[in-house]
């Protein structure tokens, strides 16, 4: 009877598991999801549109985002609302600081001169991520917020014959992104 008792239980646990899962995953999806413009004060014409994916781009092969190009000093703000799961150093990328966002997106701002975010802290669209600058492979160039959209679910219809084009399954336009152009049912390839 123990044995029937430890398996019962074992199946509950694992049904609660899988539930709790995919409730987080459904939320995750479905939450609301504010969008703008990254560096304060920068418009439309801030970047340029054609950069997004442009190739060649150095050891990255091809531009996996788009540099918004302000003065110095400039506030980073949150392009939407999420979580800080990173902020530190990365080669390229210099001072970075990476959130996670609705619909399980990665939101990756680069080469920032001070880094304001915390650690694990919840942000809202707008908030203060820290101030464009030069650092990573940006030294020596004009200042500027590289800003890149990772989705961490794998977006199959994304995929381009375009070099490295099956990691189009994952980086999304980022210039579409803020202006809410999708390019593919809802989604900015």
């Amino acid at each position: 009877m123990p044995e029937i008792v430890n398996v019962l239980s074992g199946c509950l646990m694992q049904t609660w598991f899988i539930s709790a899962f995919l409730l987080v995953f459904v939320a995750g999806w479905l939450l609301p999801e504010p969008r703008g413009i990254p560096a304060q004060g920068a418009d439309e014409n801030s970047w340029n549109p054609e950069t997004f994916w442009y190739e060649p781009w150095g050891t990255s092969v091809t531009h996996k985002g788009i540099d918004i190009f302000a003065s110095e000093g400039t506030l980073v703000v949150a392009a939407t609302h999420g979580l800080v799961l990173f902020v530190g150093e990365l080669g390229k990328g210099g001072k970075v600081v990476v959130t996670l966002g609705p619909k399980w997106r990665l939101h990756y701002y680069a080469h920032l001169q001070l880094q304001t975010a915390r650690l694990l802290t919840m942000i809202q669209a707008g908030q203060s991520l820290g101030t464009v600058g030069t650092t990573g492979n940006a030294a020596g160039k004009p200042a500027h917020l590289h800003y890149g959209l990772l989705s961490l679910l794998p977006l199959p219809w994304c995929k381009t014959n375009q070099t490295q084009g099956w990691l189009r399954m994952f980086y999304l336009d980022p210039g579409a992104y803020i202006f809410n152009r999708e390019t593919w049912h809802g989604f900015n390839c």
